[in-house]
């Protein structure tokens, strides 16, 4: 860029006044220089703001700003329609804008391409994020929430338009009898807010932080999965073998039950994930709640299941618990509860992880430390538990071949 283009308007005698190291000896730009002036160059008001005038004479306001670590320039409109006090104007609101953490140039194409309405911008956010979810049930429950509550009330209201009024129009009517289910509505609603403001589709706080302190406070609803007495396992599972239920059915919650595991990690395990010599299972990163690869030993009785469960299996199934009811094969995550349903046991599944915990407790010498990996739960750091998983598989081994001796009625 020239000489020319590194000239400023000086208002005192009229004349241009070159820059120099970056600093400028003008107090800005007159109206007067705005509309005369031809001669090609960059011209600086202050603050960012320049007025760019083309080598055909055309001029343009453009406001440079530092946003997200990154210099932009943000076009204001020609110089033919947007006077000077109106380009300090809209350059004063881009300031603001992006000192509230907002992005002035998404903002502006939002504006040009419309905002979209709560709805639309919420099937977005879920599209985005299916993909990195590997639970298939929290995944539809994330929209379906969305759709039941949240929809009805601010569904068709632009992004942008959103207040505090609104978010408590959606929580309120919920909050005290479905306290869990509104505190996952009004999480999943500031999501989409978040979205849109990162987006530069609206801009200010989030209503959703106003609109939790203006909610009335929750009693305690904590809940934790009803659990049968670990005492009462033994004489339980005679019972769930002889209950009138499909036996795949049956034979995975006895599996359940023997090796403590997960609901969605039992009826989603593949036939390439144990290795029945060496009574294993293998359950991979992808399949468990925390990310990590488990390995879980299994009893003699766990074996003979799955032995079973291969000779119930449909031709080609990849599941080892398989169902024909379904046309991916997998069992229902209703499937469990219904059996205990049946059999009037006042239990989920889930619950016969803490009865198992319980009764390493109470009746055994294990520490809780083999309990919790025997659960798949934490312990200490990552390098921690790195060194320790090879050392505790056998002392894992010793604790379920115990927890089935104890579930199975043998003290042998």
């Amino acid at each position: 860029m020239g000489r020319t283009s590194e000239r400023i308007l000086n208002e005192s005698d009229g004349a241009a006044a070159p820059m120099r190291g970056g600093k400028r000896k003008s107090q800005g730009l007159t109206a007067t220089f705005v509309r005369q002036t031809k001669t090609p160059g960059r011209y600086g008001d202050g603050h960012g703001l320049y007025l760019l005038v083309d080598p055909t004479g055309s001029a343009r306001w453009v406001l440079r700003i530092q946003a997200n670590g990154k210099r932009r320039d943000v076009g204001l409109g020609s110089a033919t329609t947007v006077t000077l006090a109106e380009a300090r104007g809209l350059a004063h609101d881009v300031r603001r804008k992006v000192q509230t953490g907002a992005d002035p140039i998404a903002a502006r194409r939002a504006q040009r391409e419309g905002v979209p309405t709560f709805e639309e911008l919420a099937k977005k956010v879920h599209a985005a994020r299916v993909k990195t979810w590997r639970n298939g049930k929290h995944t539809a429950q994330w929209i379906s929430t969305l759709e039941a509550y949240a929809y009805p009330k601010i569904g068709k209201r632009q992004v942008n338009q959103i207040e505090t009024g609104d978010v408590l129009a959606v929580l309120l009517p919920i909050w005290a009898e479905k306290p869990e289910t509104a505190r996952r509505v009004l999480q999943r609603v500031r999501t989409v807010l978040d979205h849109a403001a990162a987006a530069g589709l609206r801009s200010g706080e989030n209503p959703c932080r106003l609109a939790a302190i203006g909610l009335p406070k929750q009693g305690d609803t904590v809940t934790h999965f009803a659990a049968l007495p670990y005492s009462a396992v033994p004489a339980f599972l005679p019972k769930l073998r002889a209950a009138e239920s499909a036996e795949i059915v049956r034979l995975a919650l006895e599996f359940l039950i023997l090796t403590a595991a997960r609901s969605g990690e039992v009826r989603g395990a593949g036939w390439s994930e144990f290795d029945l010599n060496a009574k294993l299972w293998t359950v991979p990163a992808e399949r468990m709640k925390a990310g990590r690869e488990h390995v879980v030993p299994l009893c003699g009785r766990a074996v003979e299941i799955v032995k079973r469960a291969r000779e119930l299996a449909p031709p080609n199934a990849g599941l080892v618990f398989a169902s024909n009811r379904s046309s991916d094969g997998a069992l229902s995550d209703m499937a469990f509860l219904q059996v205990l349903r049946r059999l009037k046991v006042r239990a989920t599944a889930h619950g016969f992880r803490s009865s198992f915990r319980d009764w390493v407790s109470e009746e055994t010498d294990f520490s809780g430390e083999v309990a919790e990996m025997a659960l798949a739960h934490s312990i200490g750091s990552r390098v921690e538990a790195a060194y320790r998983r090879g050392k505790l598989l056998e002392k894992r081994r010793e604790l379920m071949e115990a927890w089935a001796a104890f579930a199975l009625g043998s003290r042998a």
